[in-house]
């Protein structure tokens, strides 16, 4: 039996892993399809959209102390994307998973054209939409922004 058979016997934050697996050989077991799911609050919260993979060695941030604004929201669609993403990759056909990621490709993308109409470009790139390259030179920069935010 291959891992990719082997049906889940350990829970929701083990994968499978082959019965003999060769010692010293590294293995990555593969995320089960439909792994349970954070809402956003709690994915952003601790690091993972995904339980299975929300590990005792990081640190979480405190709920009241995560920061709010068009910057922490475009930071936390962008942050989606990158878990769909990344379990994309090994699950090409989970659809749910997809139709979520293009969803919040375009809320991403709705976030950041907003953002940008009120504080300016956030990556060179963006200084190809503007009127001229010196938007992107003008401060503030935006990790560095002390405004309404």
């Amino acid at each position: 039996m291959n891992a990719c058979t082997m049906p889940a016997m350990c829970g929701e934050g083990n994968g499978s892993l082959p019965s003999c697996a060769p010692l010293s050989i590294p293995y990555v077991p593969f995320q089960e399809t439909g792994s349970k799911r954070y809402d956003q609050r709690e994915a952003l919260q601790n690091g993972t959209l995904f339980p299975g993979l929300d590990l005792p060695f990081h640190l979480k941030a405190e709920p009241g102390k995560i920061a709010n604004g068009p910057m922490a929201e475009l930071q936390a669609l962008e942050f989606v994307l990158v878990e769909l993403g990344e379990y994309l990759d090994t699950h090409q056909d989970d659809t749910e998973a997809f139709q979520l990621y293009q969803k919040y490709a375009a809320l991403e993308e709705e976030g950041r054209e907003r953002y940008e109409a009120m504080y300016g470009p956030l990556q060179q790139v963006s200084a190809a939409n503007g009127t001229n390259w010196a938007q992107w030179l003008s401060d503030p920069w935006p990790w560095n922004y002390k405004g309404k935010e």
